[in-house]
């Protein structure tokens, strides 16, 4: 059974920095692509960052230049380094495990991680 697990969040003050981790376990296939999204109080999930096994990763335009993502694909690890964080950045982040097995794109998520960005 896969299973994806995120950590490391907490509370932060604004300006701060964290680091997200995110593992998957279990029997997978092939990696296609890991995903980042943060949802807000309120609001609806928004995408932050894909990442692929080659470590080459696409950035929300808002966290570009402050979040670095990178991933360890032996240990089956991504990473998500924040720096600079704002207020407004408050939110459960989940990642987003999309692996090709059997002929078919599945779809694996944690289930969250809750980051506070407060004085």
């Amino acid at each position: 059974q896969v299973q994806v697990v995120e950590s490391g969040g907490g509370l932060v003050q604004p300006g701060g920095s964290l680091r997200l981790s995110c593992a998957v376990s279990g029997s997978i296939g092939k990696i296609m692509a890991i995903r980042w999204y943060r949802q807000a109080p309120g609001k609806e999930r928004e995408w932050v960052a894909t990442t692929t096994t080659d470590n080459t990763t696409n950035y929300e335009d808002s966290v570009k230049a402050r979040f670095i993502a990178s991933i360890d694909n032996a240990k089956r690890r991504l990473y998500l380094q924040m720096h600079s964080l704002k207020s407004e950045e408050t939110a459960v982040y989940f990642c987003d495990w999309t692996i090709y097995m059997d002929g078919t794109a599945y779809d694996y998520w944690g289930q969250g991680t809750q980051i506070t960005v407060s004085s």
